[in-house]
């Protein structure tokens, strides 16, 4: 099938170093350079008070310019990607698009992102590695602009732990001994649950402790989700949940909720965006949960894994794409414009000099106790271990909360979860026409 080969040989294209110029052709940036007047661009994006952002660019830069930006608020997830991609074929998406980062491969496979990397010199440096190299997807191109990120962190109730004598794990070889503690001295409380229905959770885990889940080699795509570390992270958990140290129930549920807001739940493995989350969940607990860095595998390590984080690319249709990198440049790296998407949109910036200033120079109000907040988290971030997304995560993630929410549930091997995870994914890459190999 010729929509067949096309998607193979552009996933070749992405796959090796200097598969770059297979897409720079429909990517490069210098359309606009000689462009002249009035360029006007269209923007798809969930993210809330967008509109407000893009105003400050419309009235200073854009301006200036001659760059003007039109938001078009969409849904997220699986959802804009599909929409993405059914416009792309009509030859009609806008200009630039907000993406996830697990998104980009599936994107860039359908050749629906552009390059950018001419119109991004010198950009690469305003973000942490592990953040910049989820854009780049191990190529020389550039296919997005890292908007924000979502750094992995352990959260626990500071005076709980206090009062069972707890102490902070620094090792999940200590967070396993925290929850057995804490099961004798509480027998009705729980260190935390383990949920199945948030995948990025999971994955987040998983890249802490070096899983590489999707990678290439020549024009064939290898998937490790069943890897050395991803079983060792399934096979730490499910034990947890098989000695009954830990709950077994999902997150995000009302059952959840009260779990966290009463106390039987004194601990959350989260990201950087749980004070919203716990404000929401657990109103009456304000000032009484802390922050720490994410145990660790090894006490010589320093780690963590990313759940969640989107970013600003692109597109291969647009007419004017150096115009939209510019502005895909300008909204991510300016000290006005990240003050203004943390304070209209709630987002924690990907750029490394915004985590410490303007919106984050005081902790959220929910860690008011908590003054160093920010200060911990951007060090945390700093840490964040290089993801390794592949072209159908979203059959991965599905498959995760089938399997792993059955065994979850049932107290029964989480390995043999990771393994039907493992065979979903690799089954419905061949199904589309992906080489794969062992």
């Amino acid at each position: 099938m010729p929509h067949t080969k096309r998607r193979r040989l552009v996933t070749t294209a992405v796959a090796v170093s200097l598969g770059a110029t297979a897409l720079a052709a429909c990517g490069s940036g210098d359309d606009s350079k000689a462009e002249s007047g009035p360029v006007s661009l269209t923007y798809w994006t969930w993210t809330p008070g967008m509109d407000k952002v893009v105003d400050l660019w419309n009235k200073g830069p854009g301006k200036k310019e001659q760059i003007t930006v039109t938001v078009k608020k969409q849904a997220s997830g699986d959802t804009l990607v599909t929409k993405i991609l059914t416009a792309h074929k009509a030859k009609k998406a806008p200009d630039l698009v907000q993406a996830e980062y697990q998104a980009l491969p599936t994107l860039v496979s359908n050749d629906a992102l552009a390059d950018v990397s001419e119109d991004v010199d010198g950009v690469k440096e305003k973000f942490a590695e592990g953040v910049w190299q989820q854009t780049t997807l191990g190529t020389d191109a550039v296919y997005a602009v890292p908007q924000d990120i979502g750094p992995m962190m352990f959260y626990y109730r500071e005076d709980l732990f206090k009062r069972y004598g707890l102490k902070v794990p620094t090792t999940w070889e200590q967070f396993a001994e925290t929850a057995r503690q804490l099961k004798k001295k509480a027998p009705d409380k729980d260190l935390t649950t383990f949920s199945a229905n948030d995948s990025g959770l999971f994955a987040g885990l998983a890249q802490q402790a070096g899983a590489k889940w999707w990678t290439t080699s020549g024009d064939k795509w290898k998937v490790g989700i069943d890897d050395a570390a991803t079983r060792k992270v399934a096979e730490f958990w499910g034990g947890l949940v098989k000695e009954g140290v830990i709950d077994n129930q999902p997150m995000y549920t009302p059952s959840w909720n009260k779990a966290l807001n009463t106390g039987k739940q004194i601990a959350w493995v989260s990201a950087v965006w749980a004070p919203g989350t716990l404000n929401t969940a657990a109103p009456d607990t304000k000032g009484k949960w802390a922050m720490a860095p994410l145990p660790q595998w090894s006490a010589e390590q320093d780690v963590t894994g990313s759940w969640g984080g989107s970013s600003t690319a692109v597109t291969t249709d647009s007419a004017h794409k150096g115009a939209a990198a510019k502005f895909a440049v300008w909204l991510n790296t300016d000290h006005d414009a990240l003050n203004a998407l943390a304070k209209e949109g709630g987002i924690y910036p990907a750029s490394t000099s915004a985590q410490l200033s303007g919106a984050f120079s005081n902790p959220p109000a929910y860690f008011s106790n908590q003054p160093d907040f920010y200060t911990k988290a951007a060090g945390i971030a700093k840490t964040t271990a290089p993801a390794s997304w592949g072209p159908n995560v979203n059959v991965a993630y599905t498959s995760f909360k089938d399997a792993f929410g059955a065994a979850a549930k049932d107290k029964s091997d989480f390995a043999a979860a990771l393994r039907k995870m493992q065979d979903d994914t690799v089954a419905d890459m061949k199904k589309q026409g992906f080489g794969v190999s062992r």
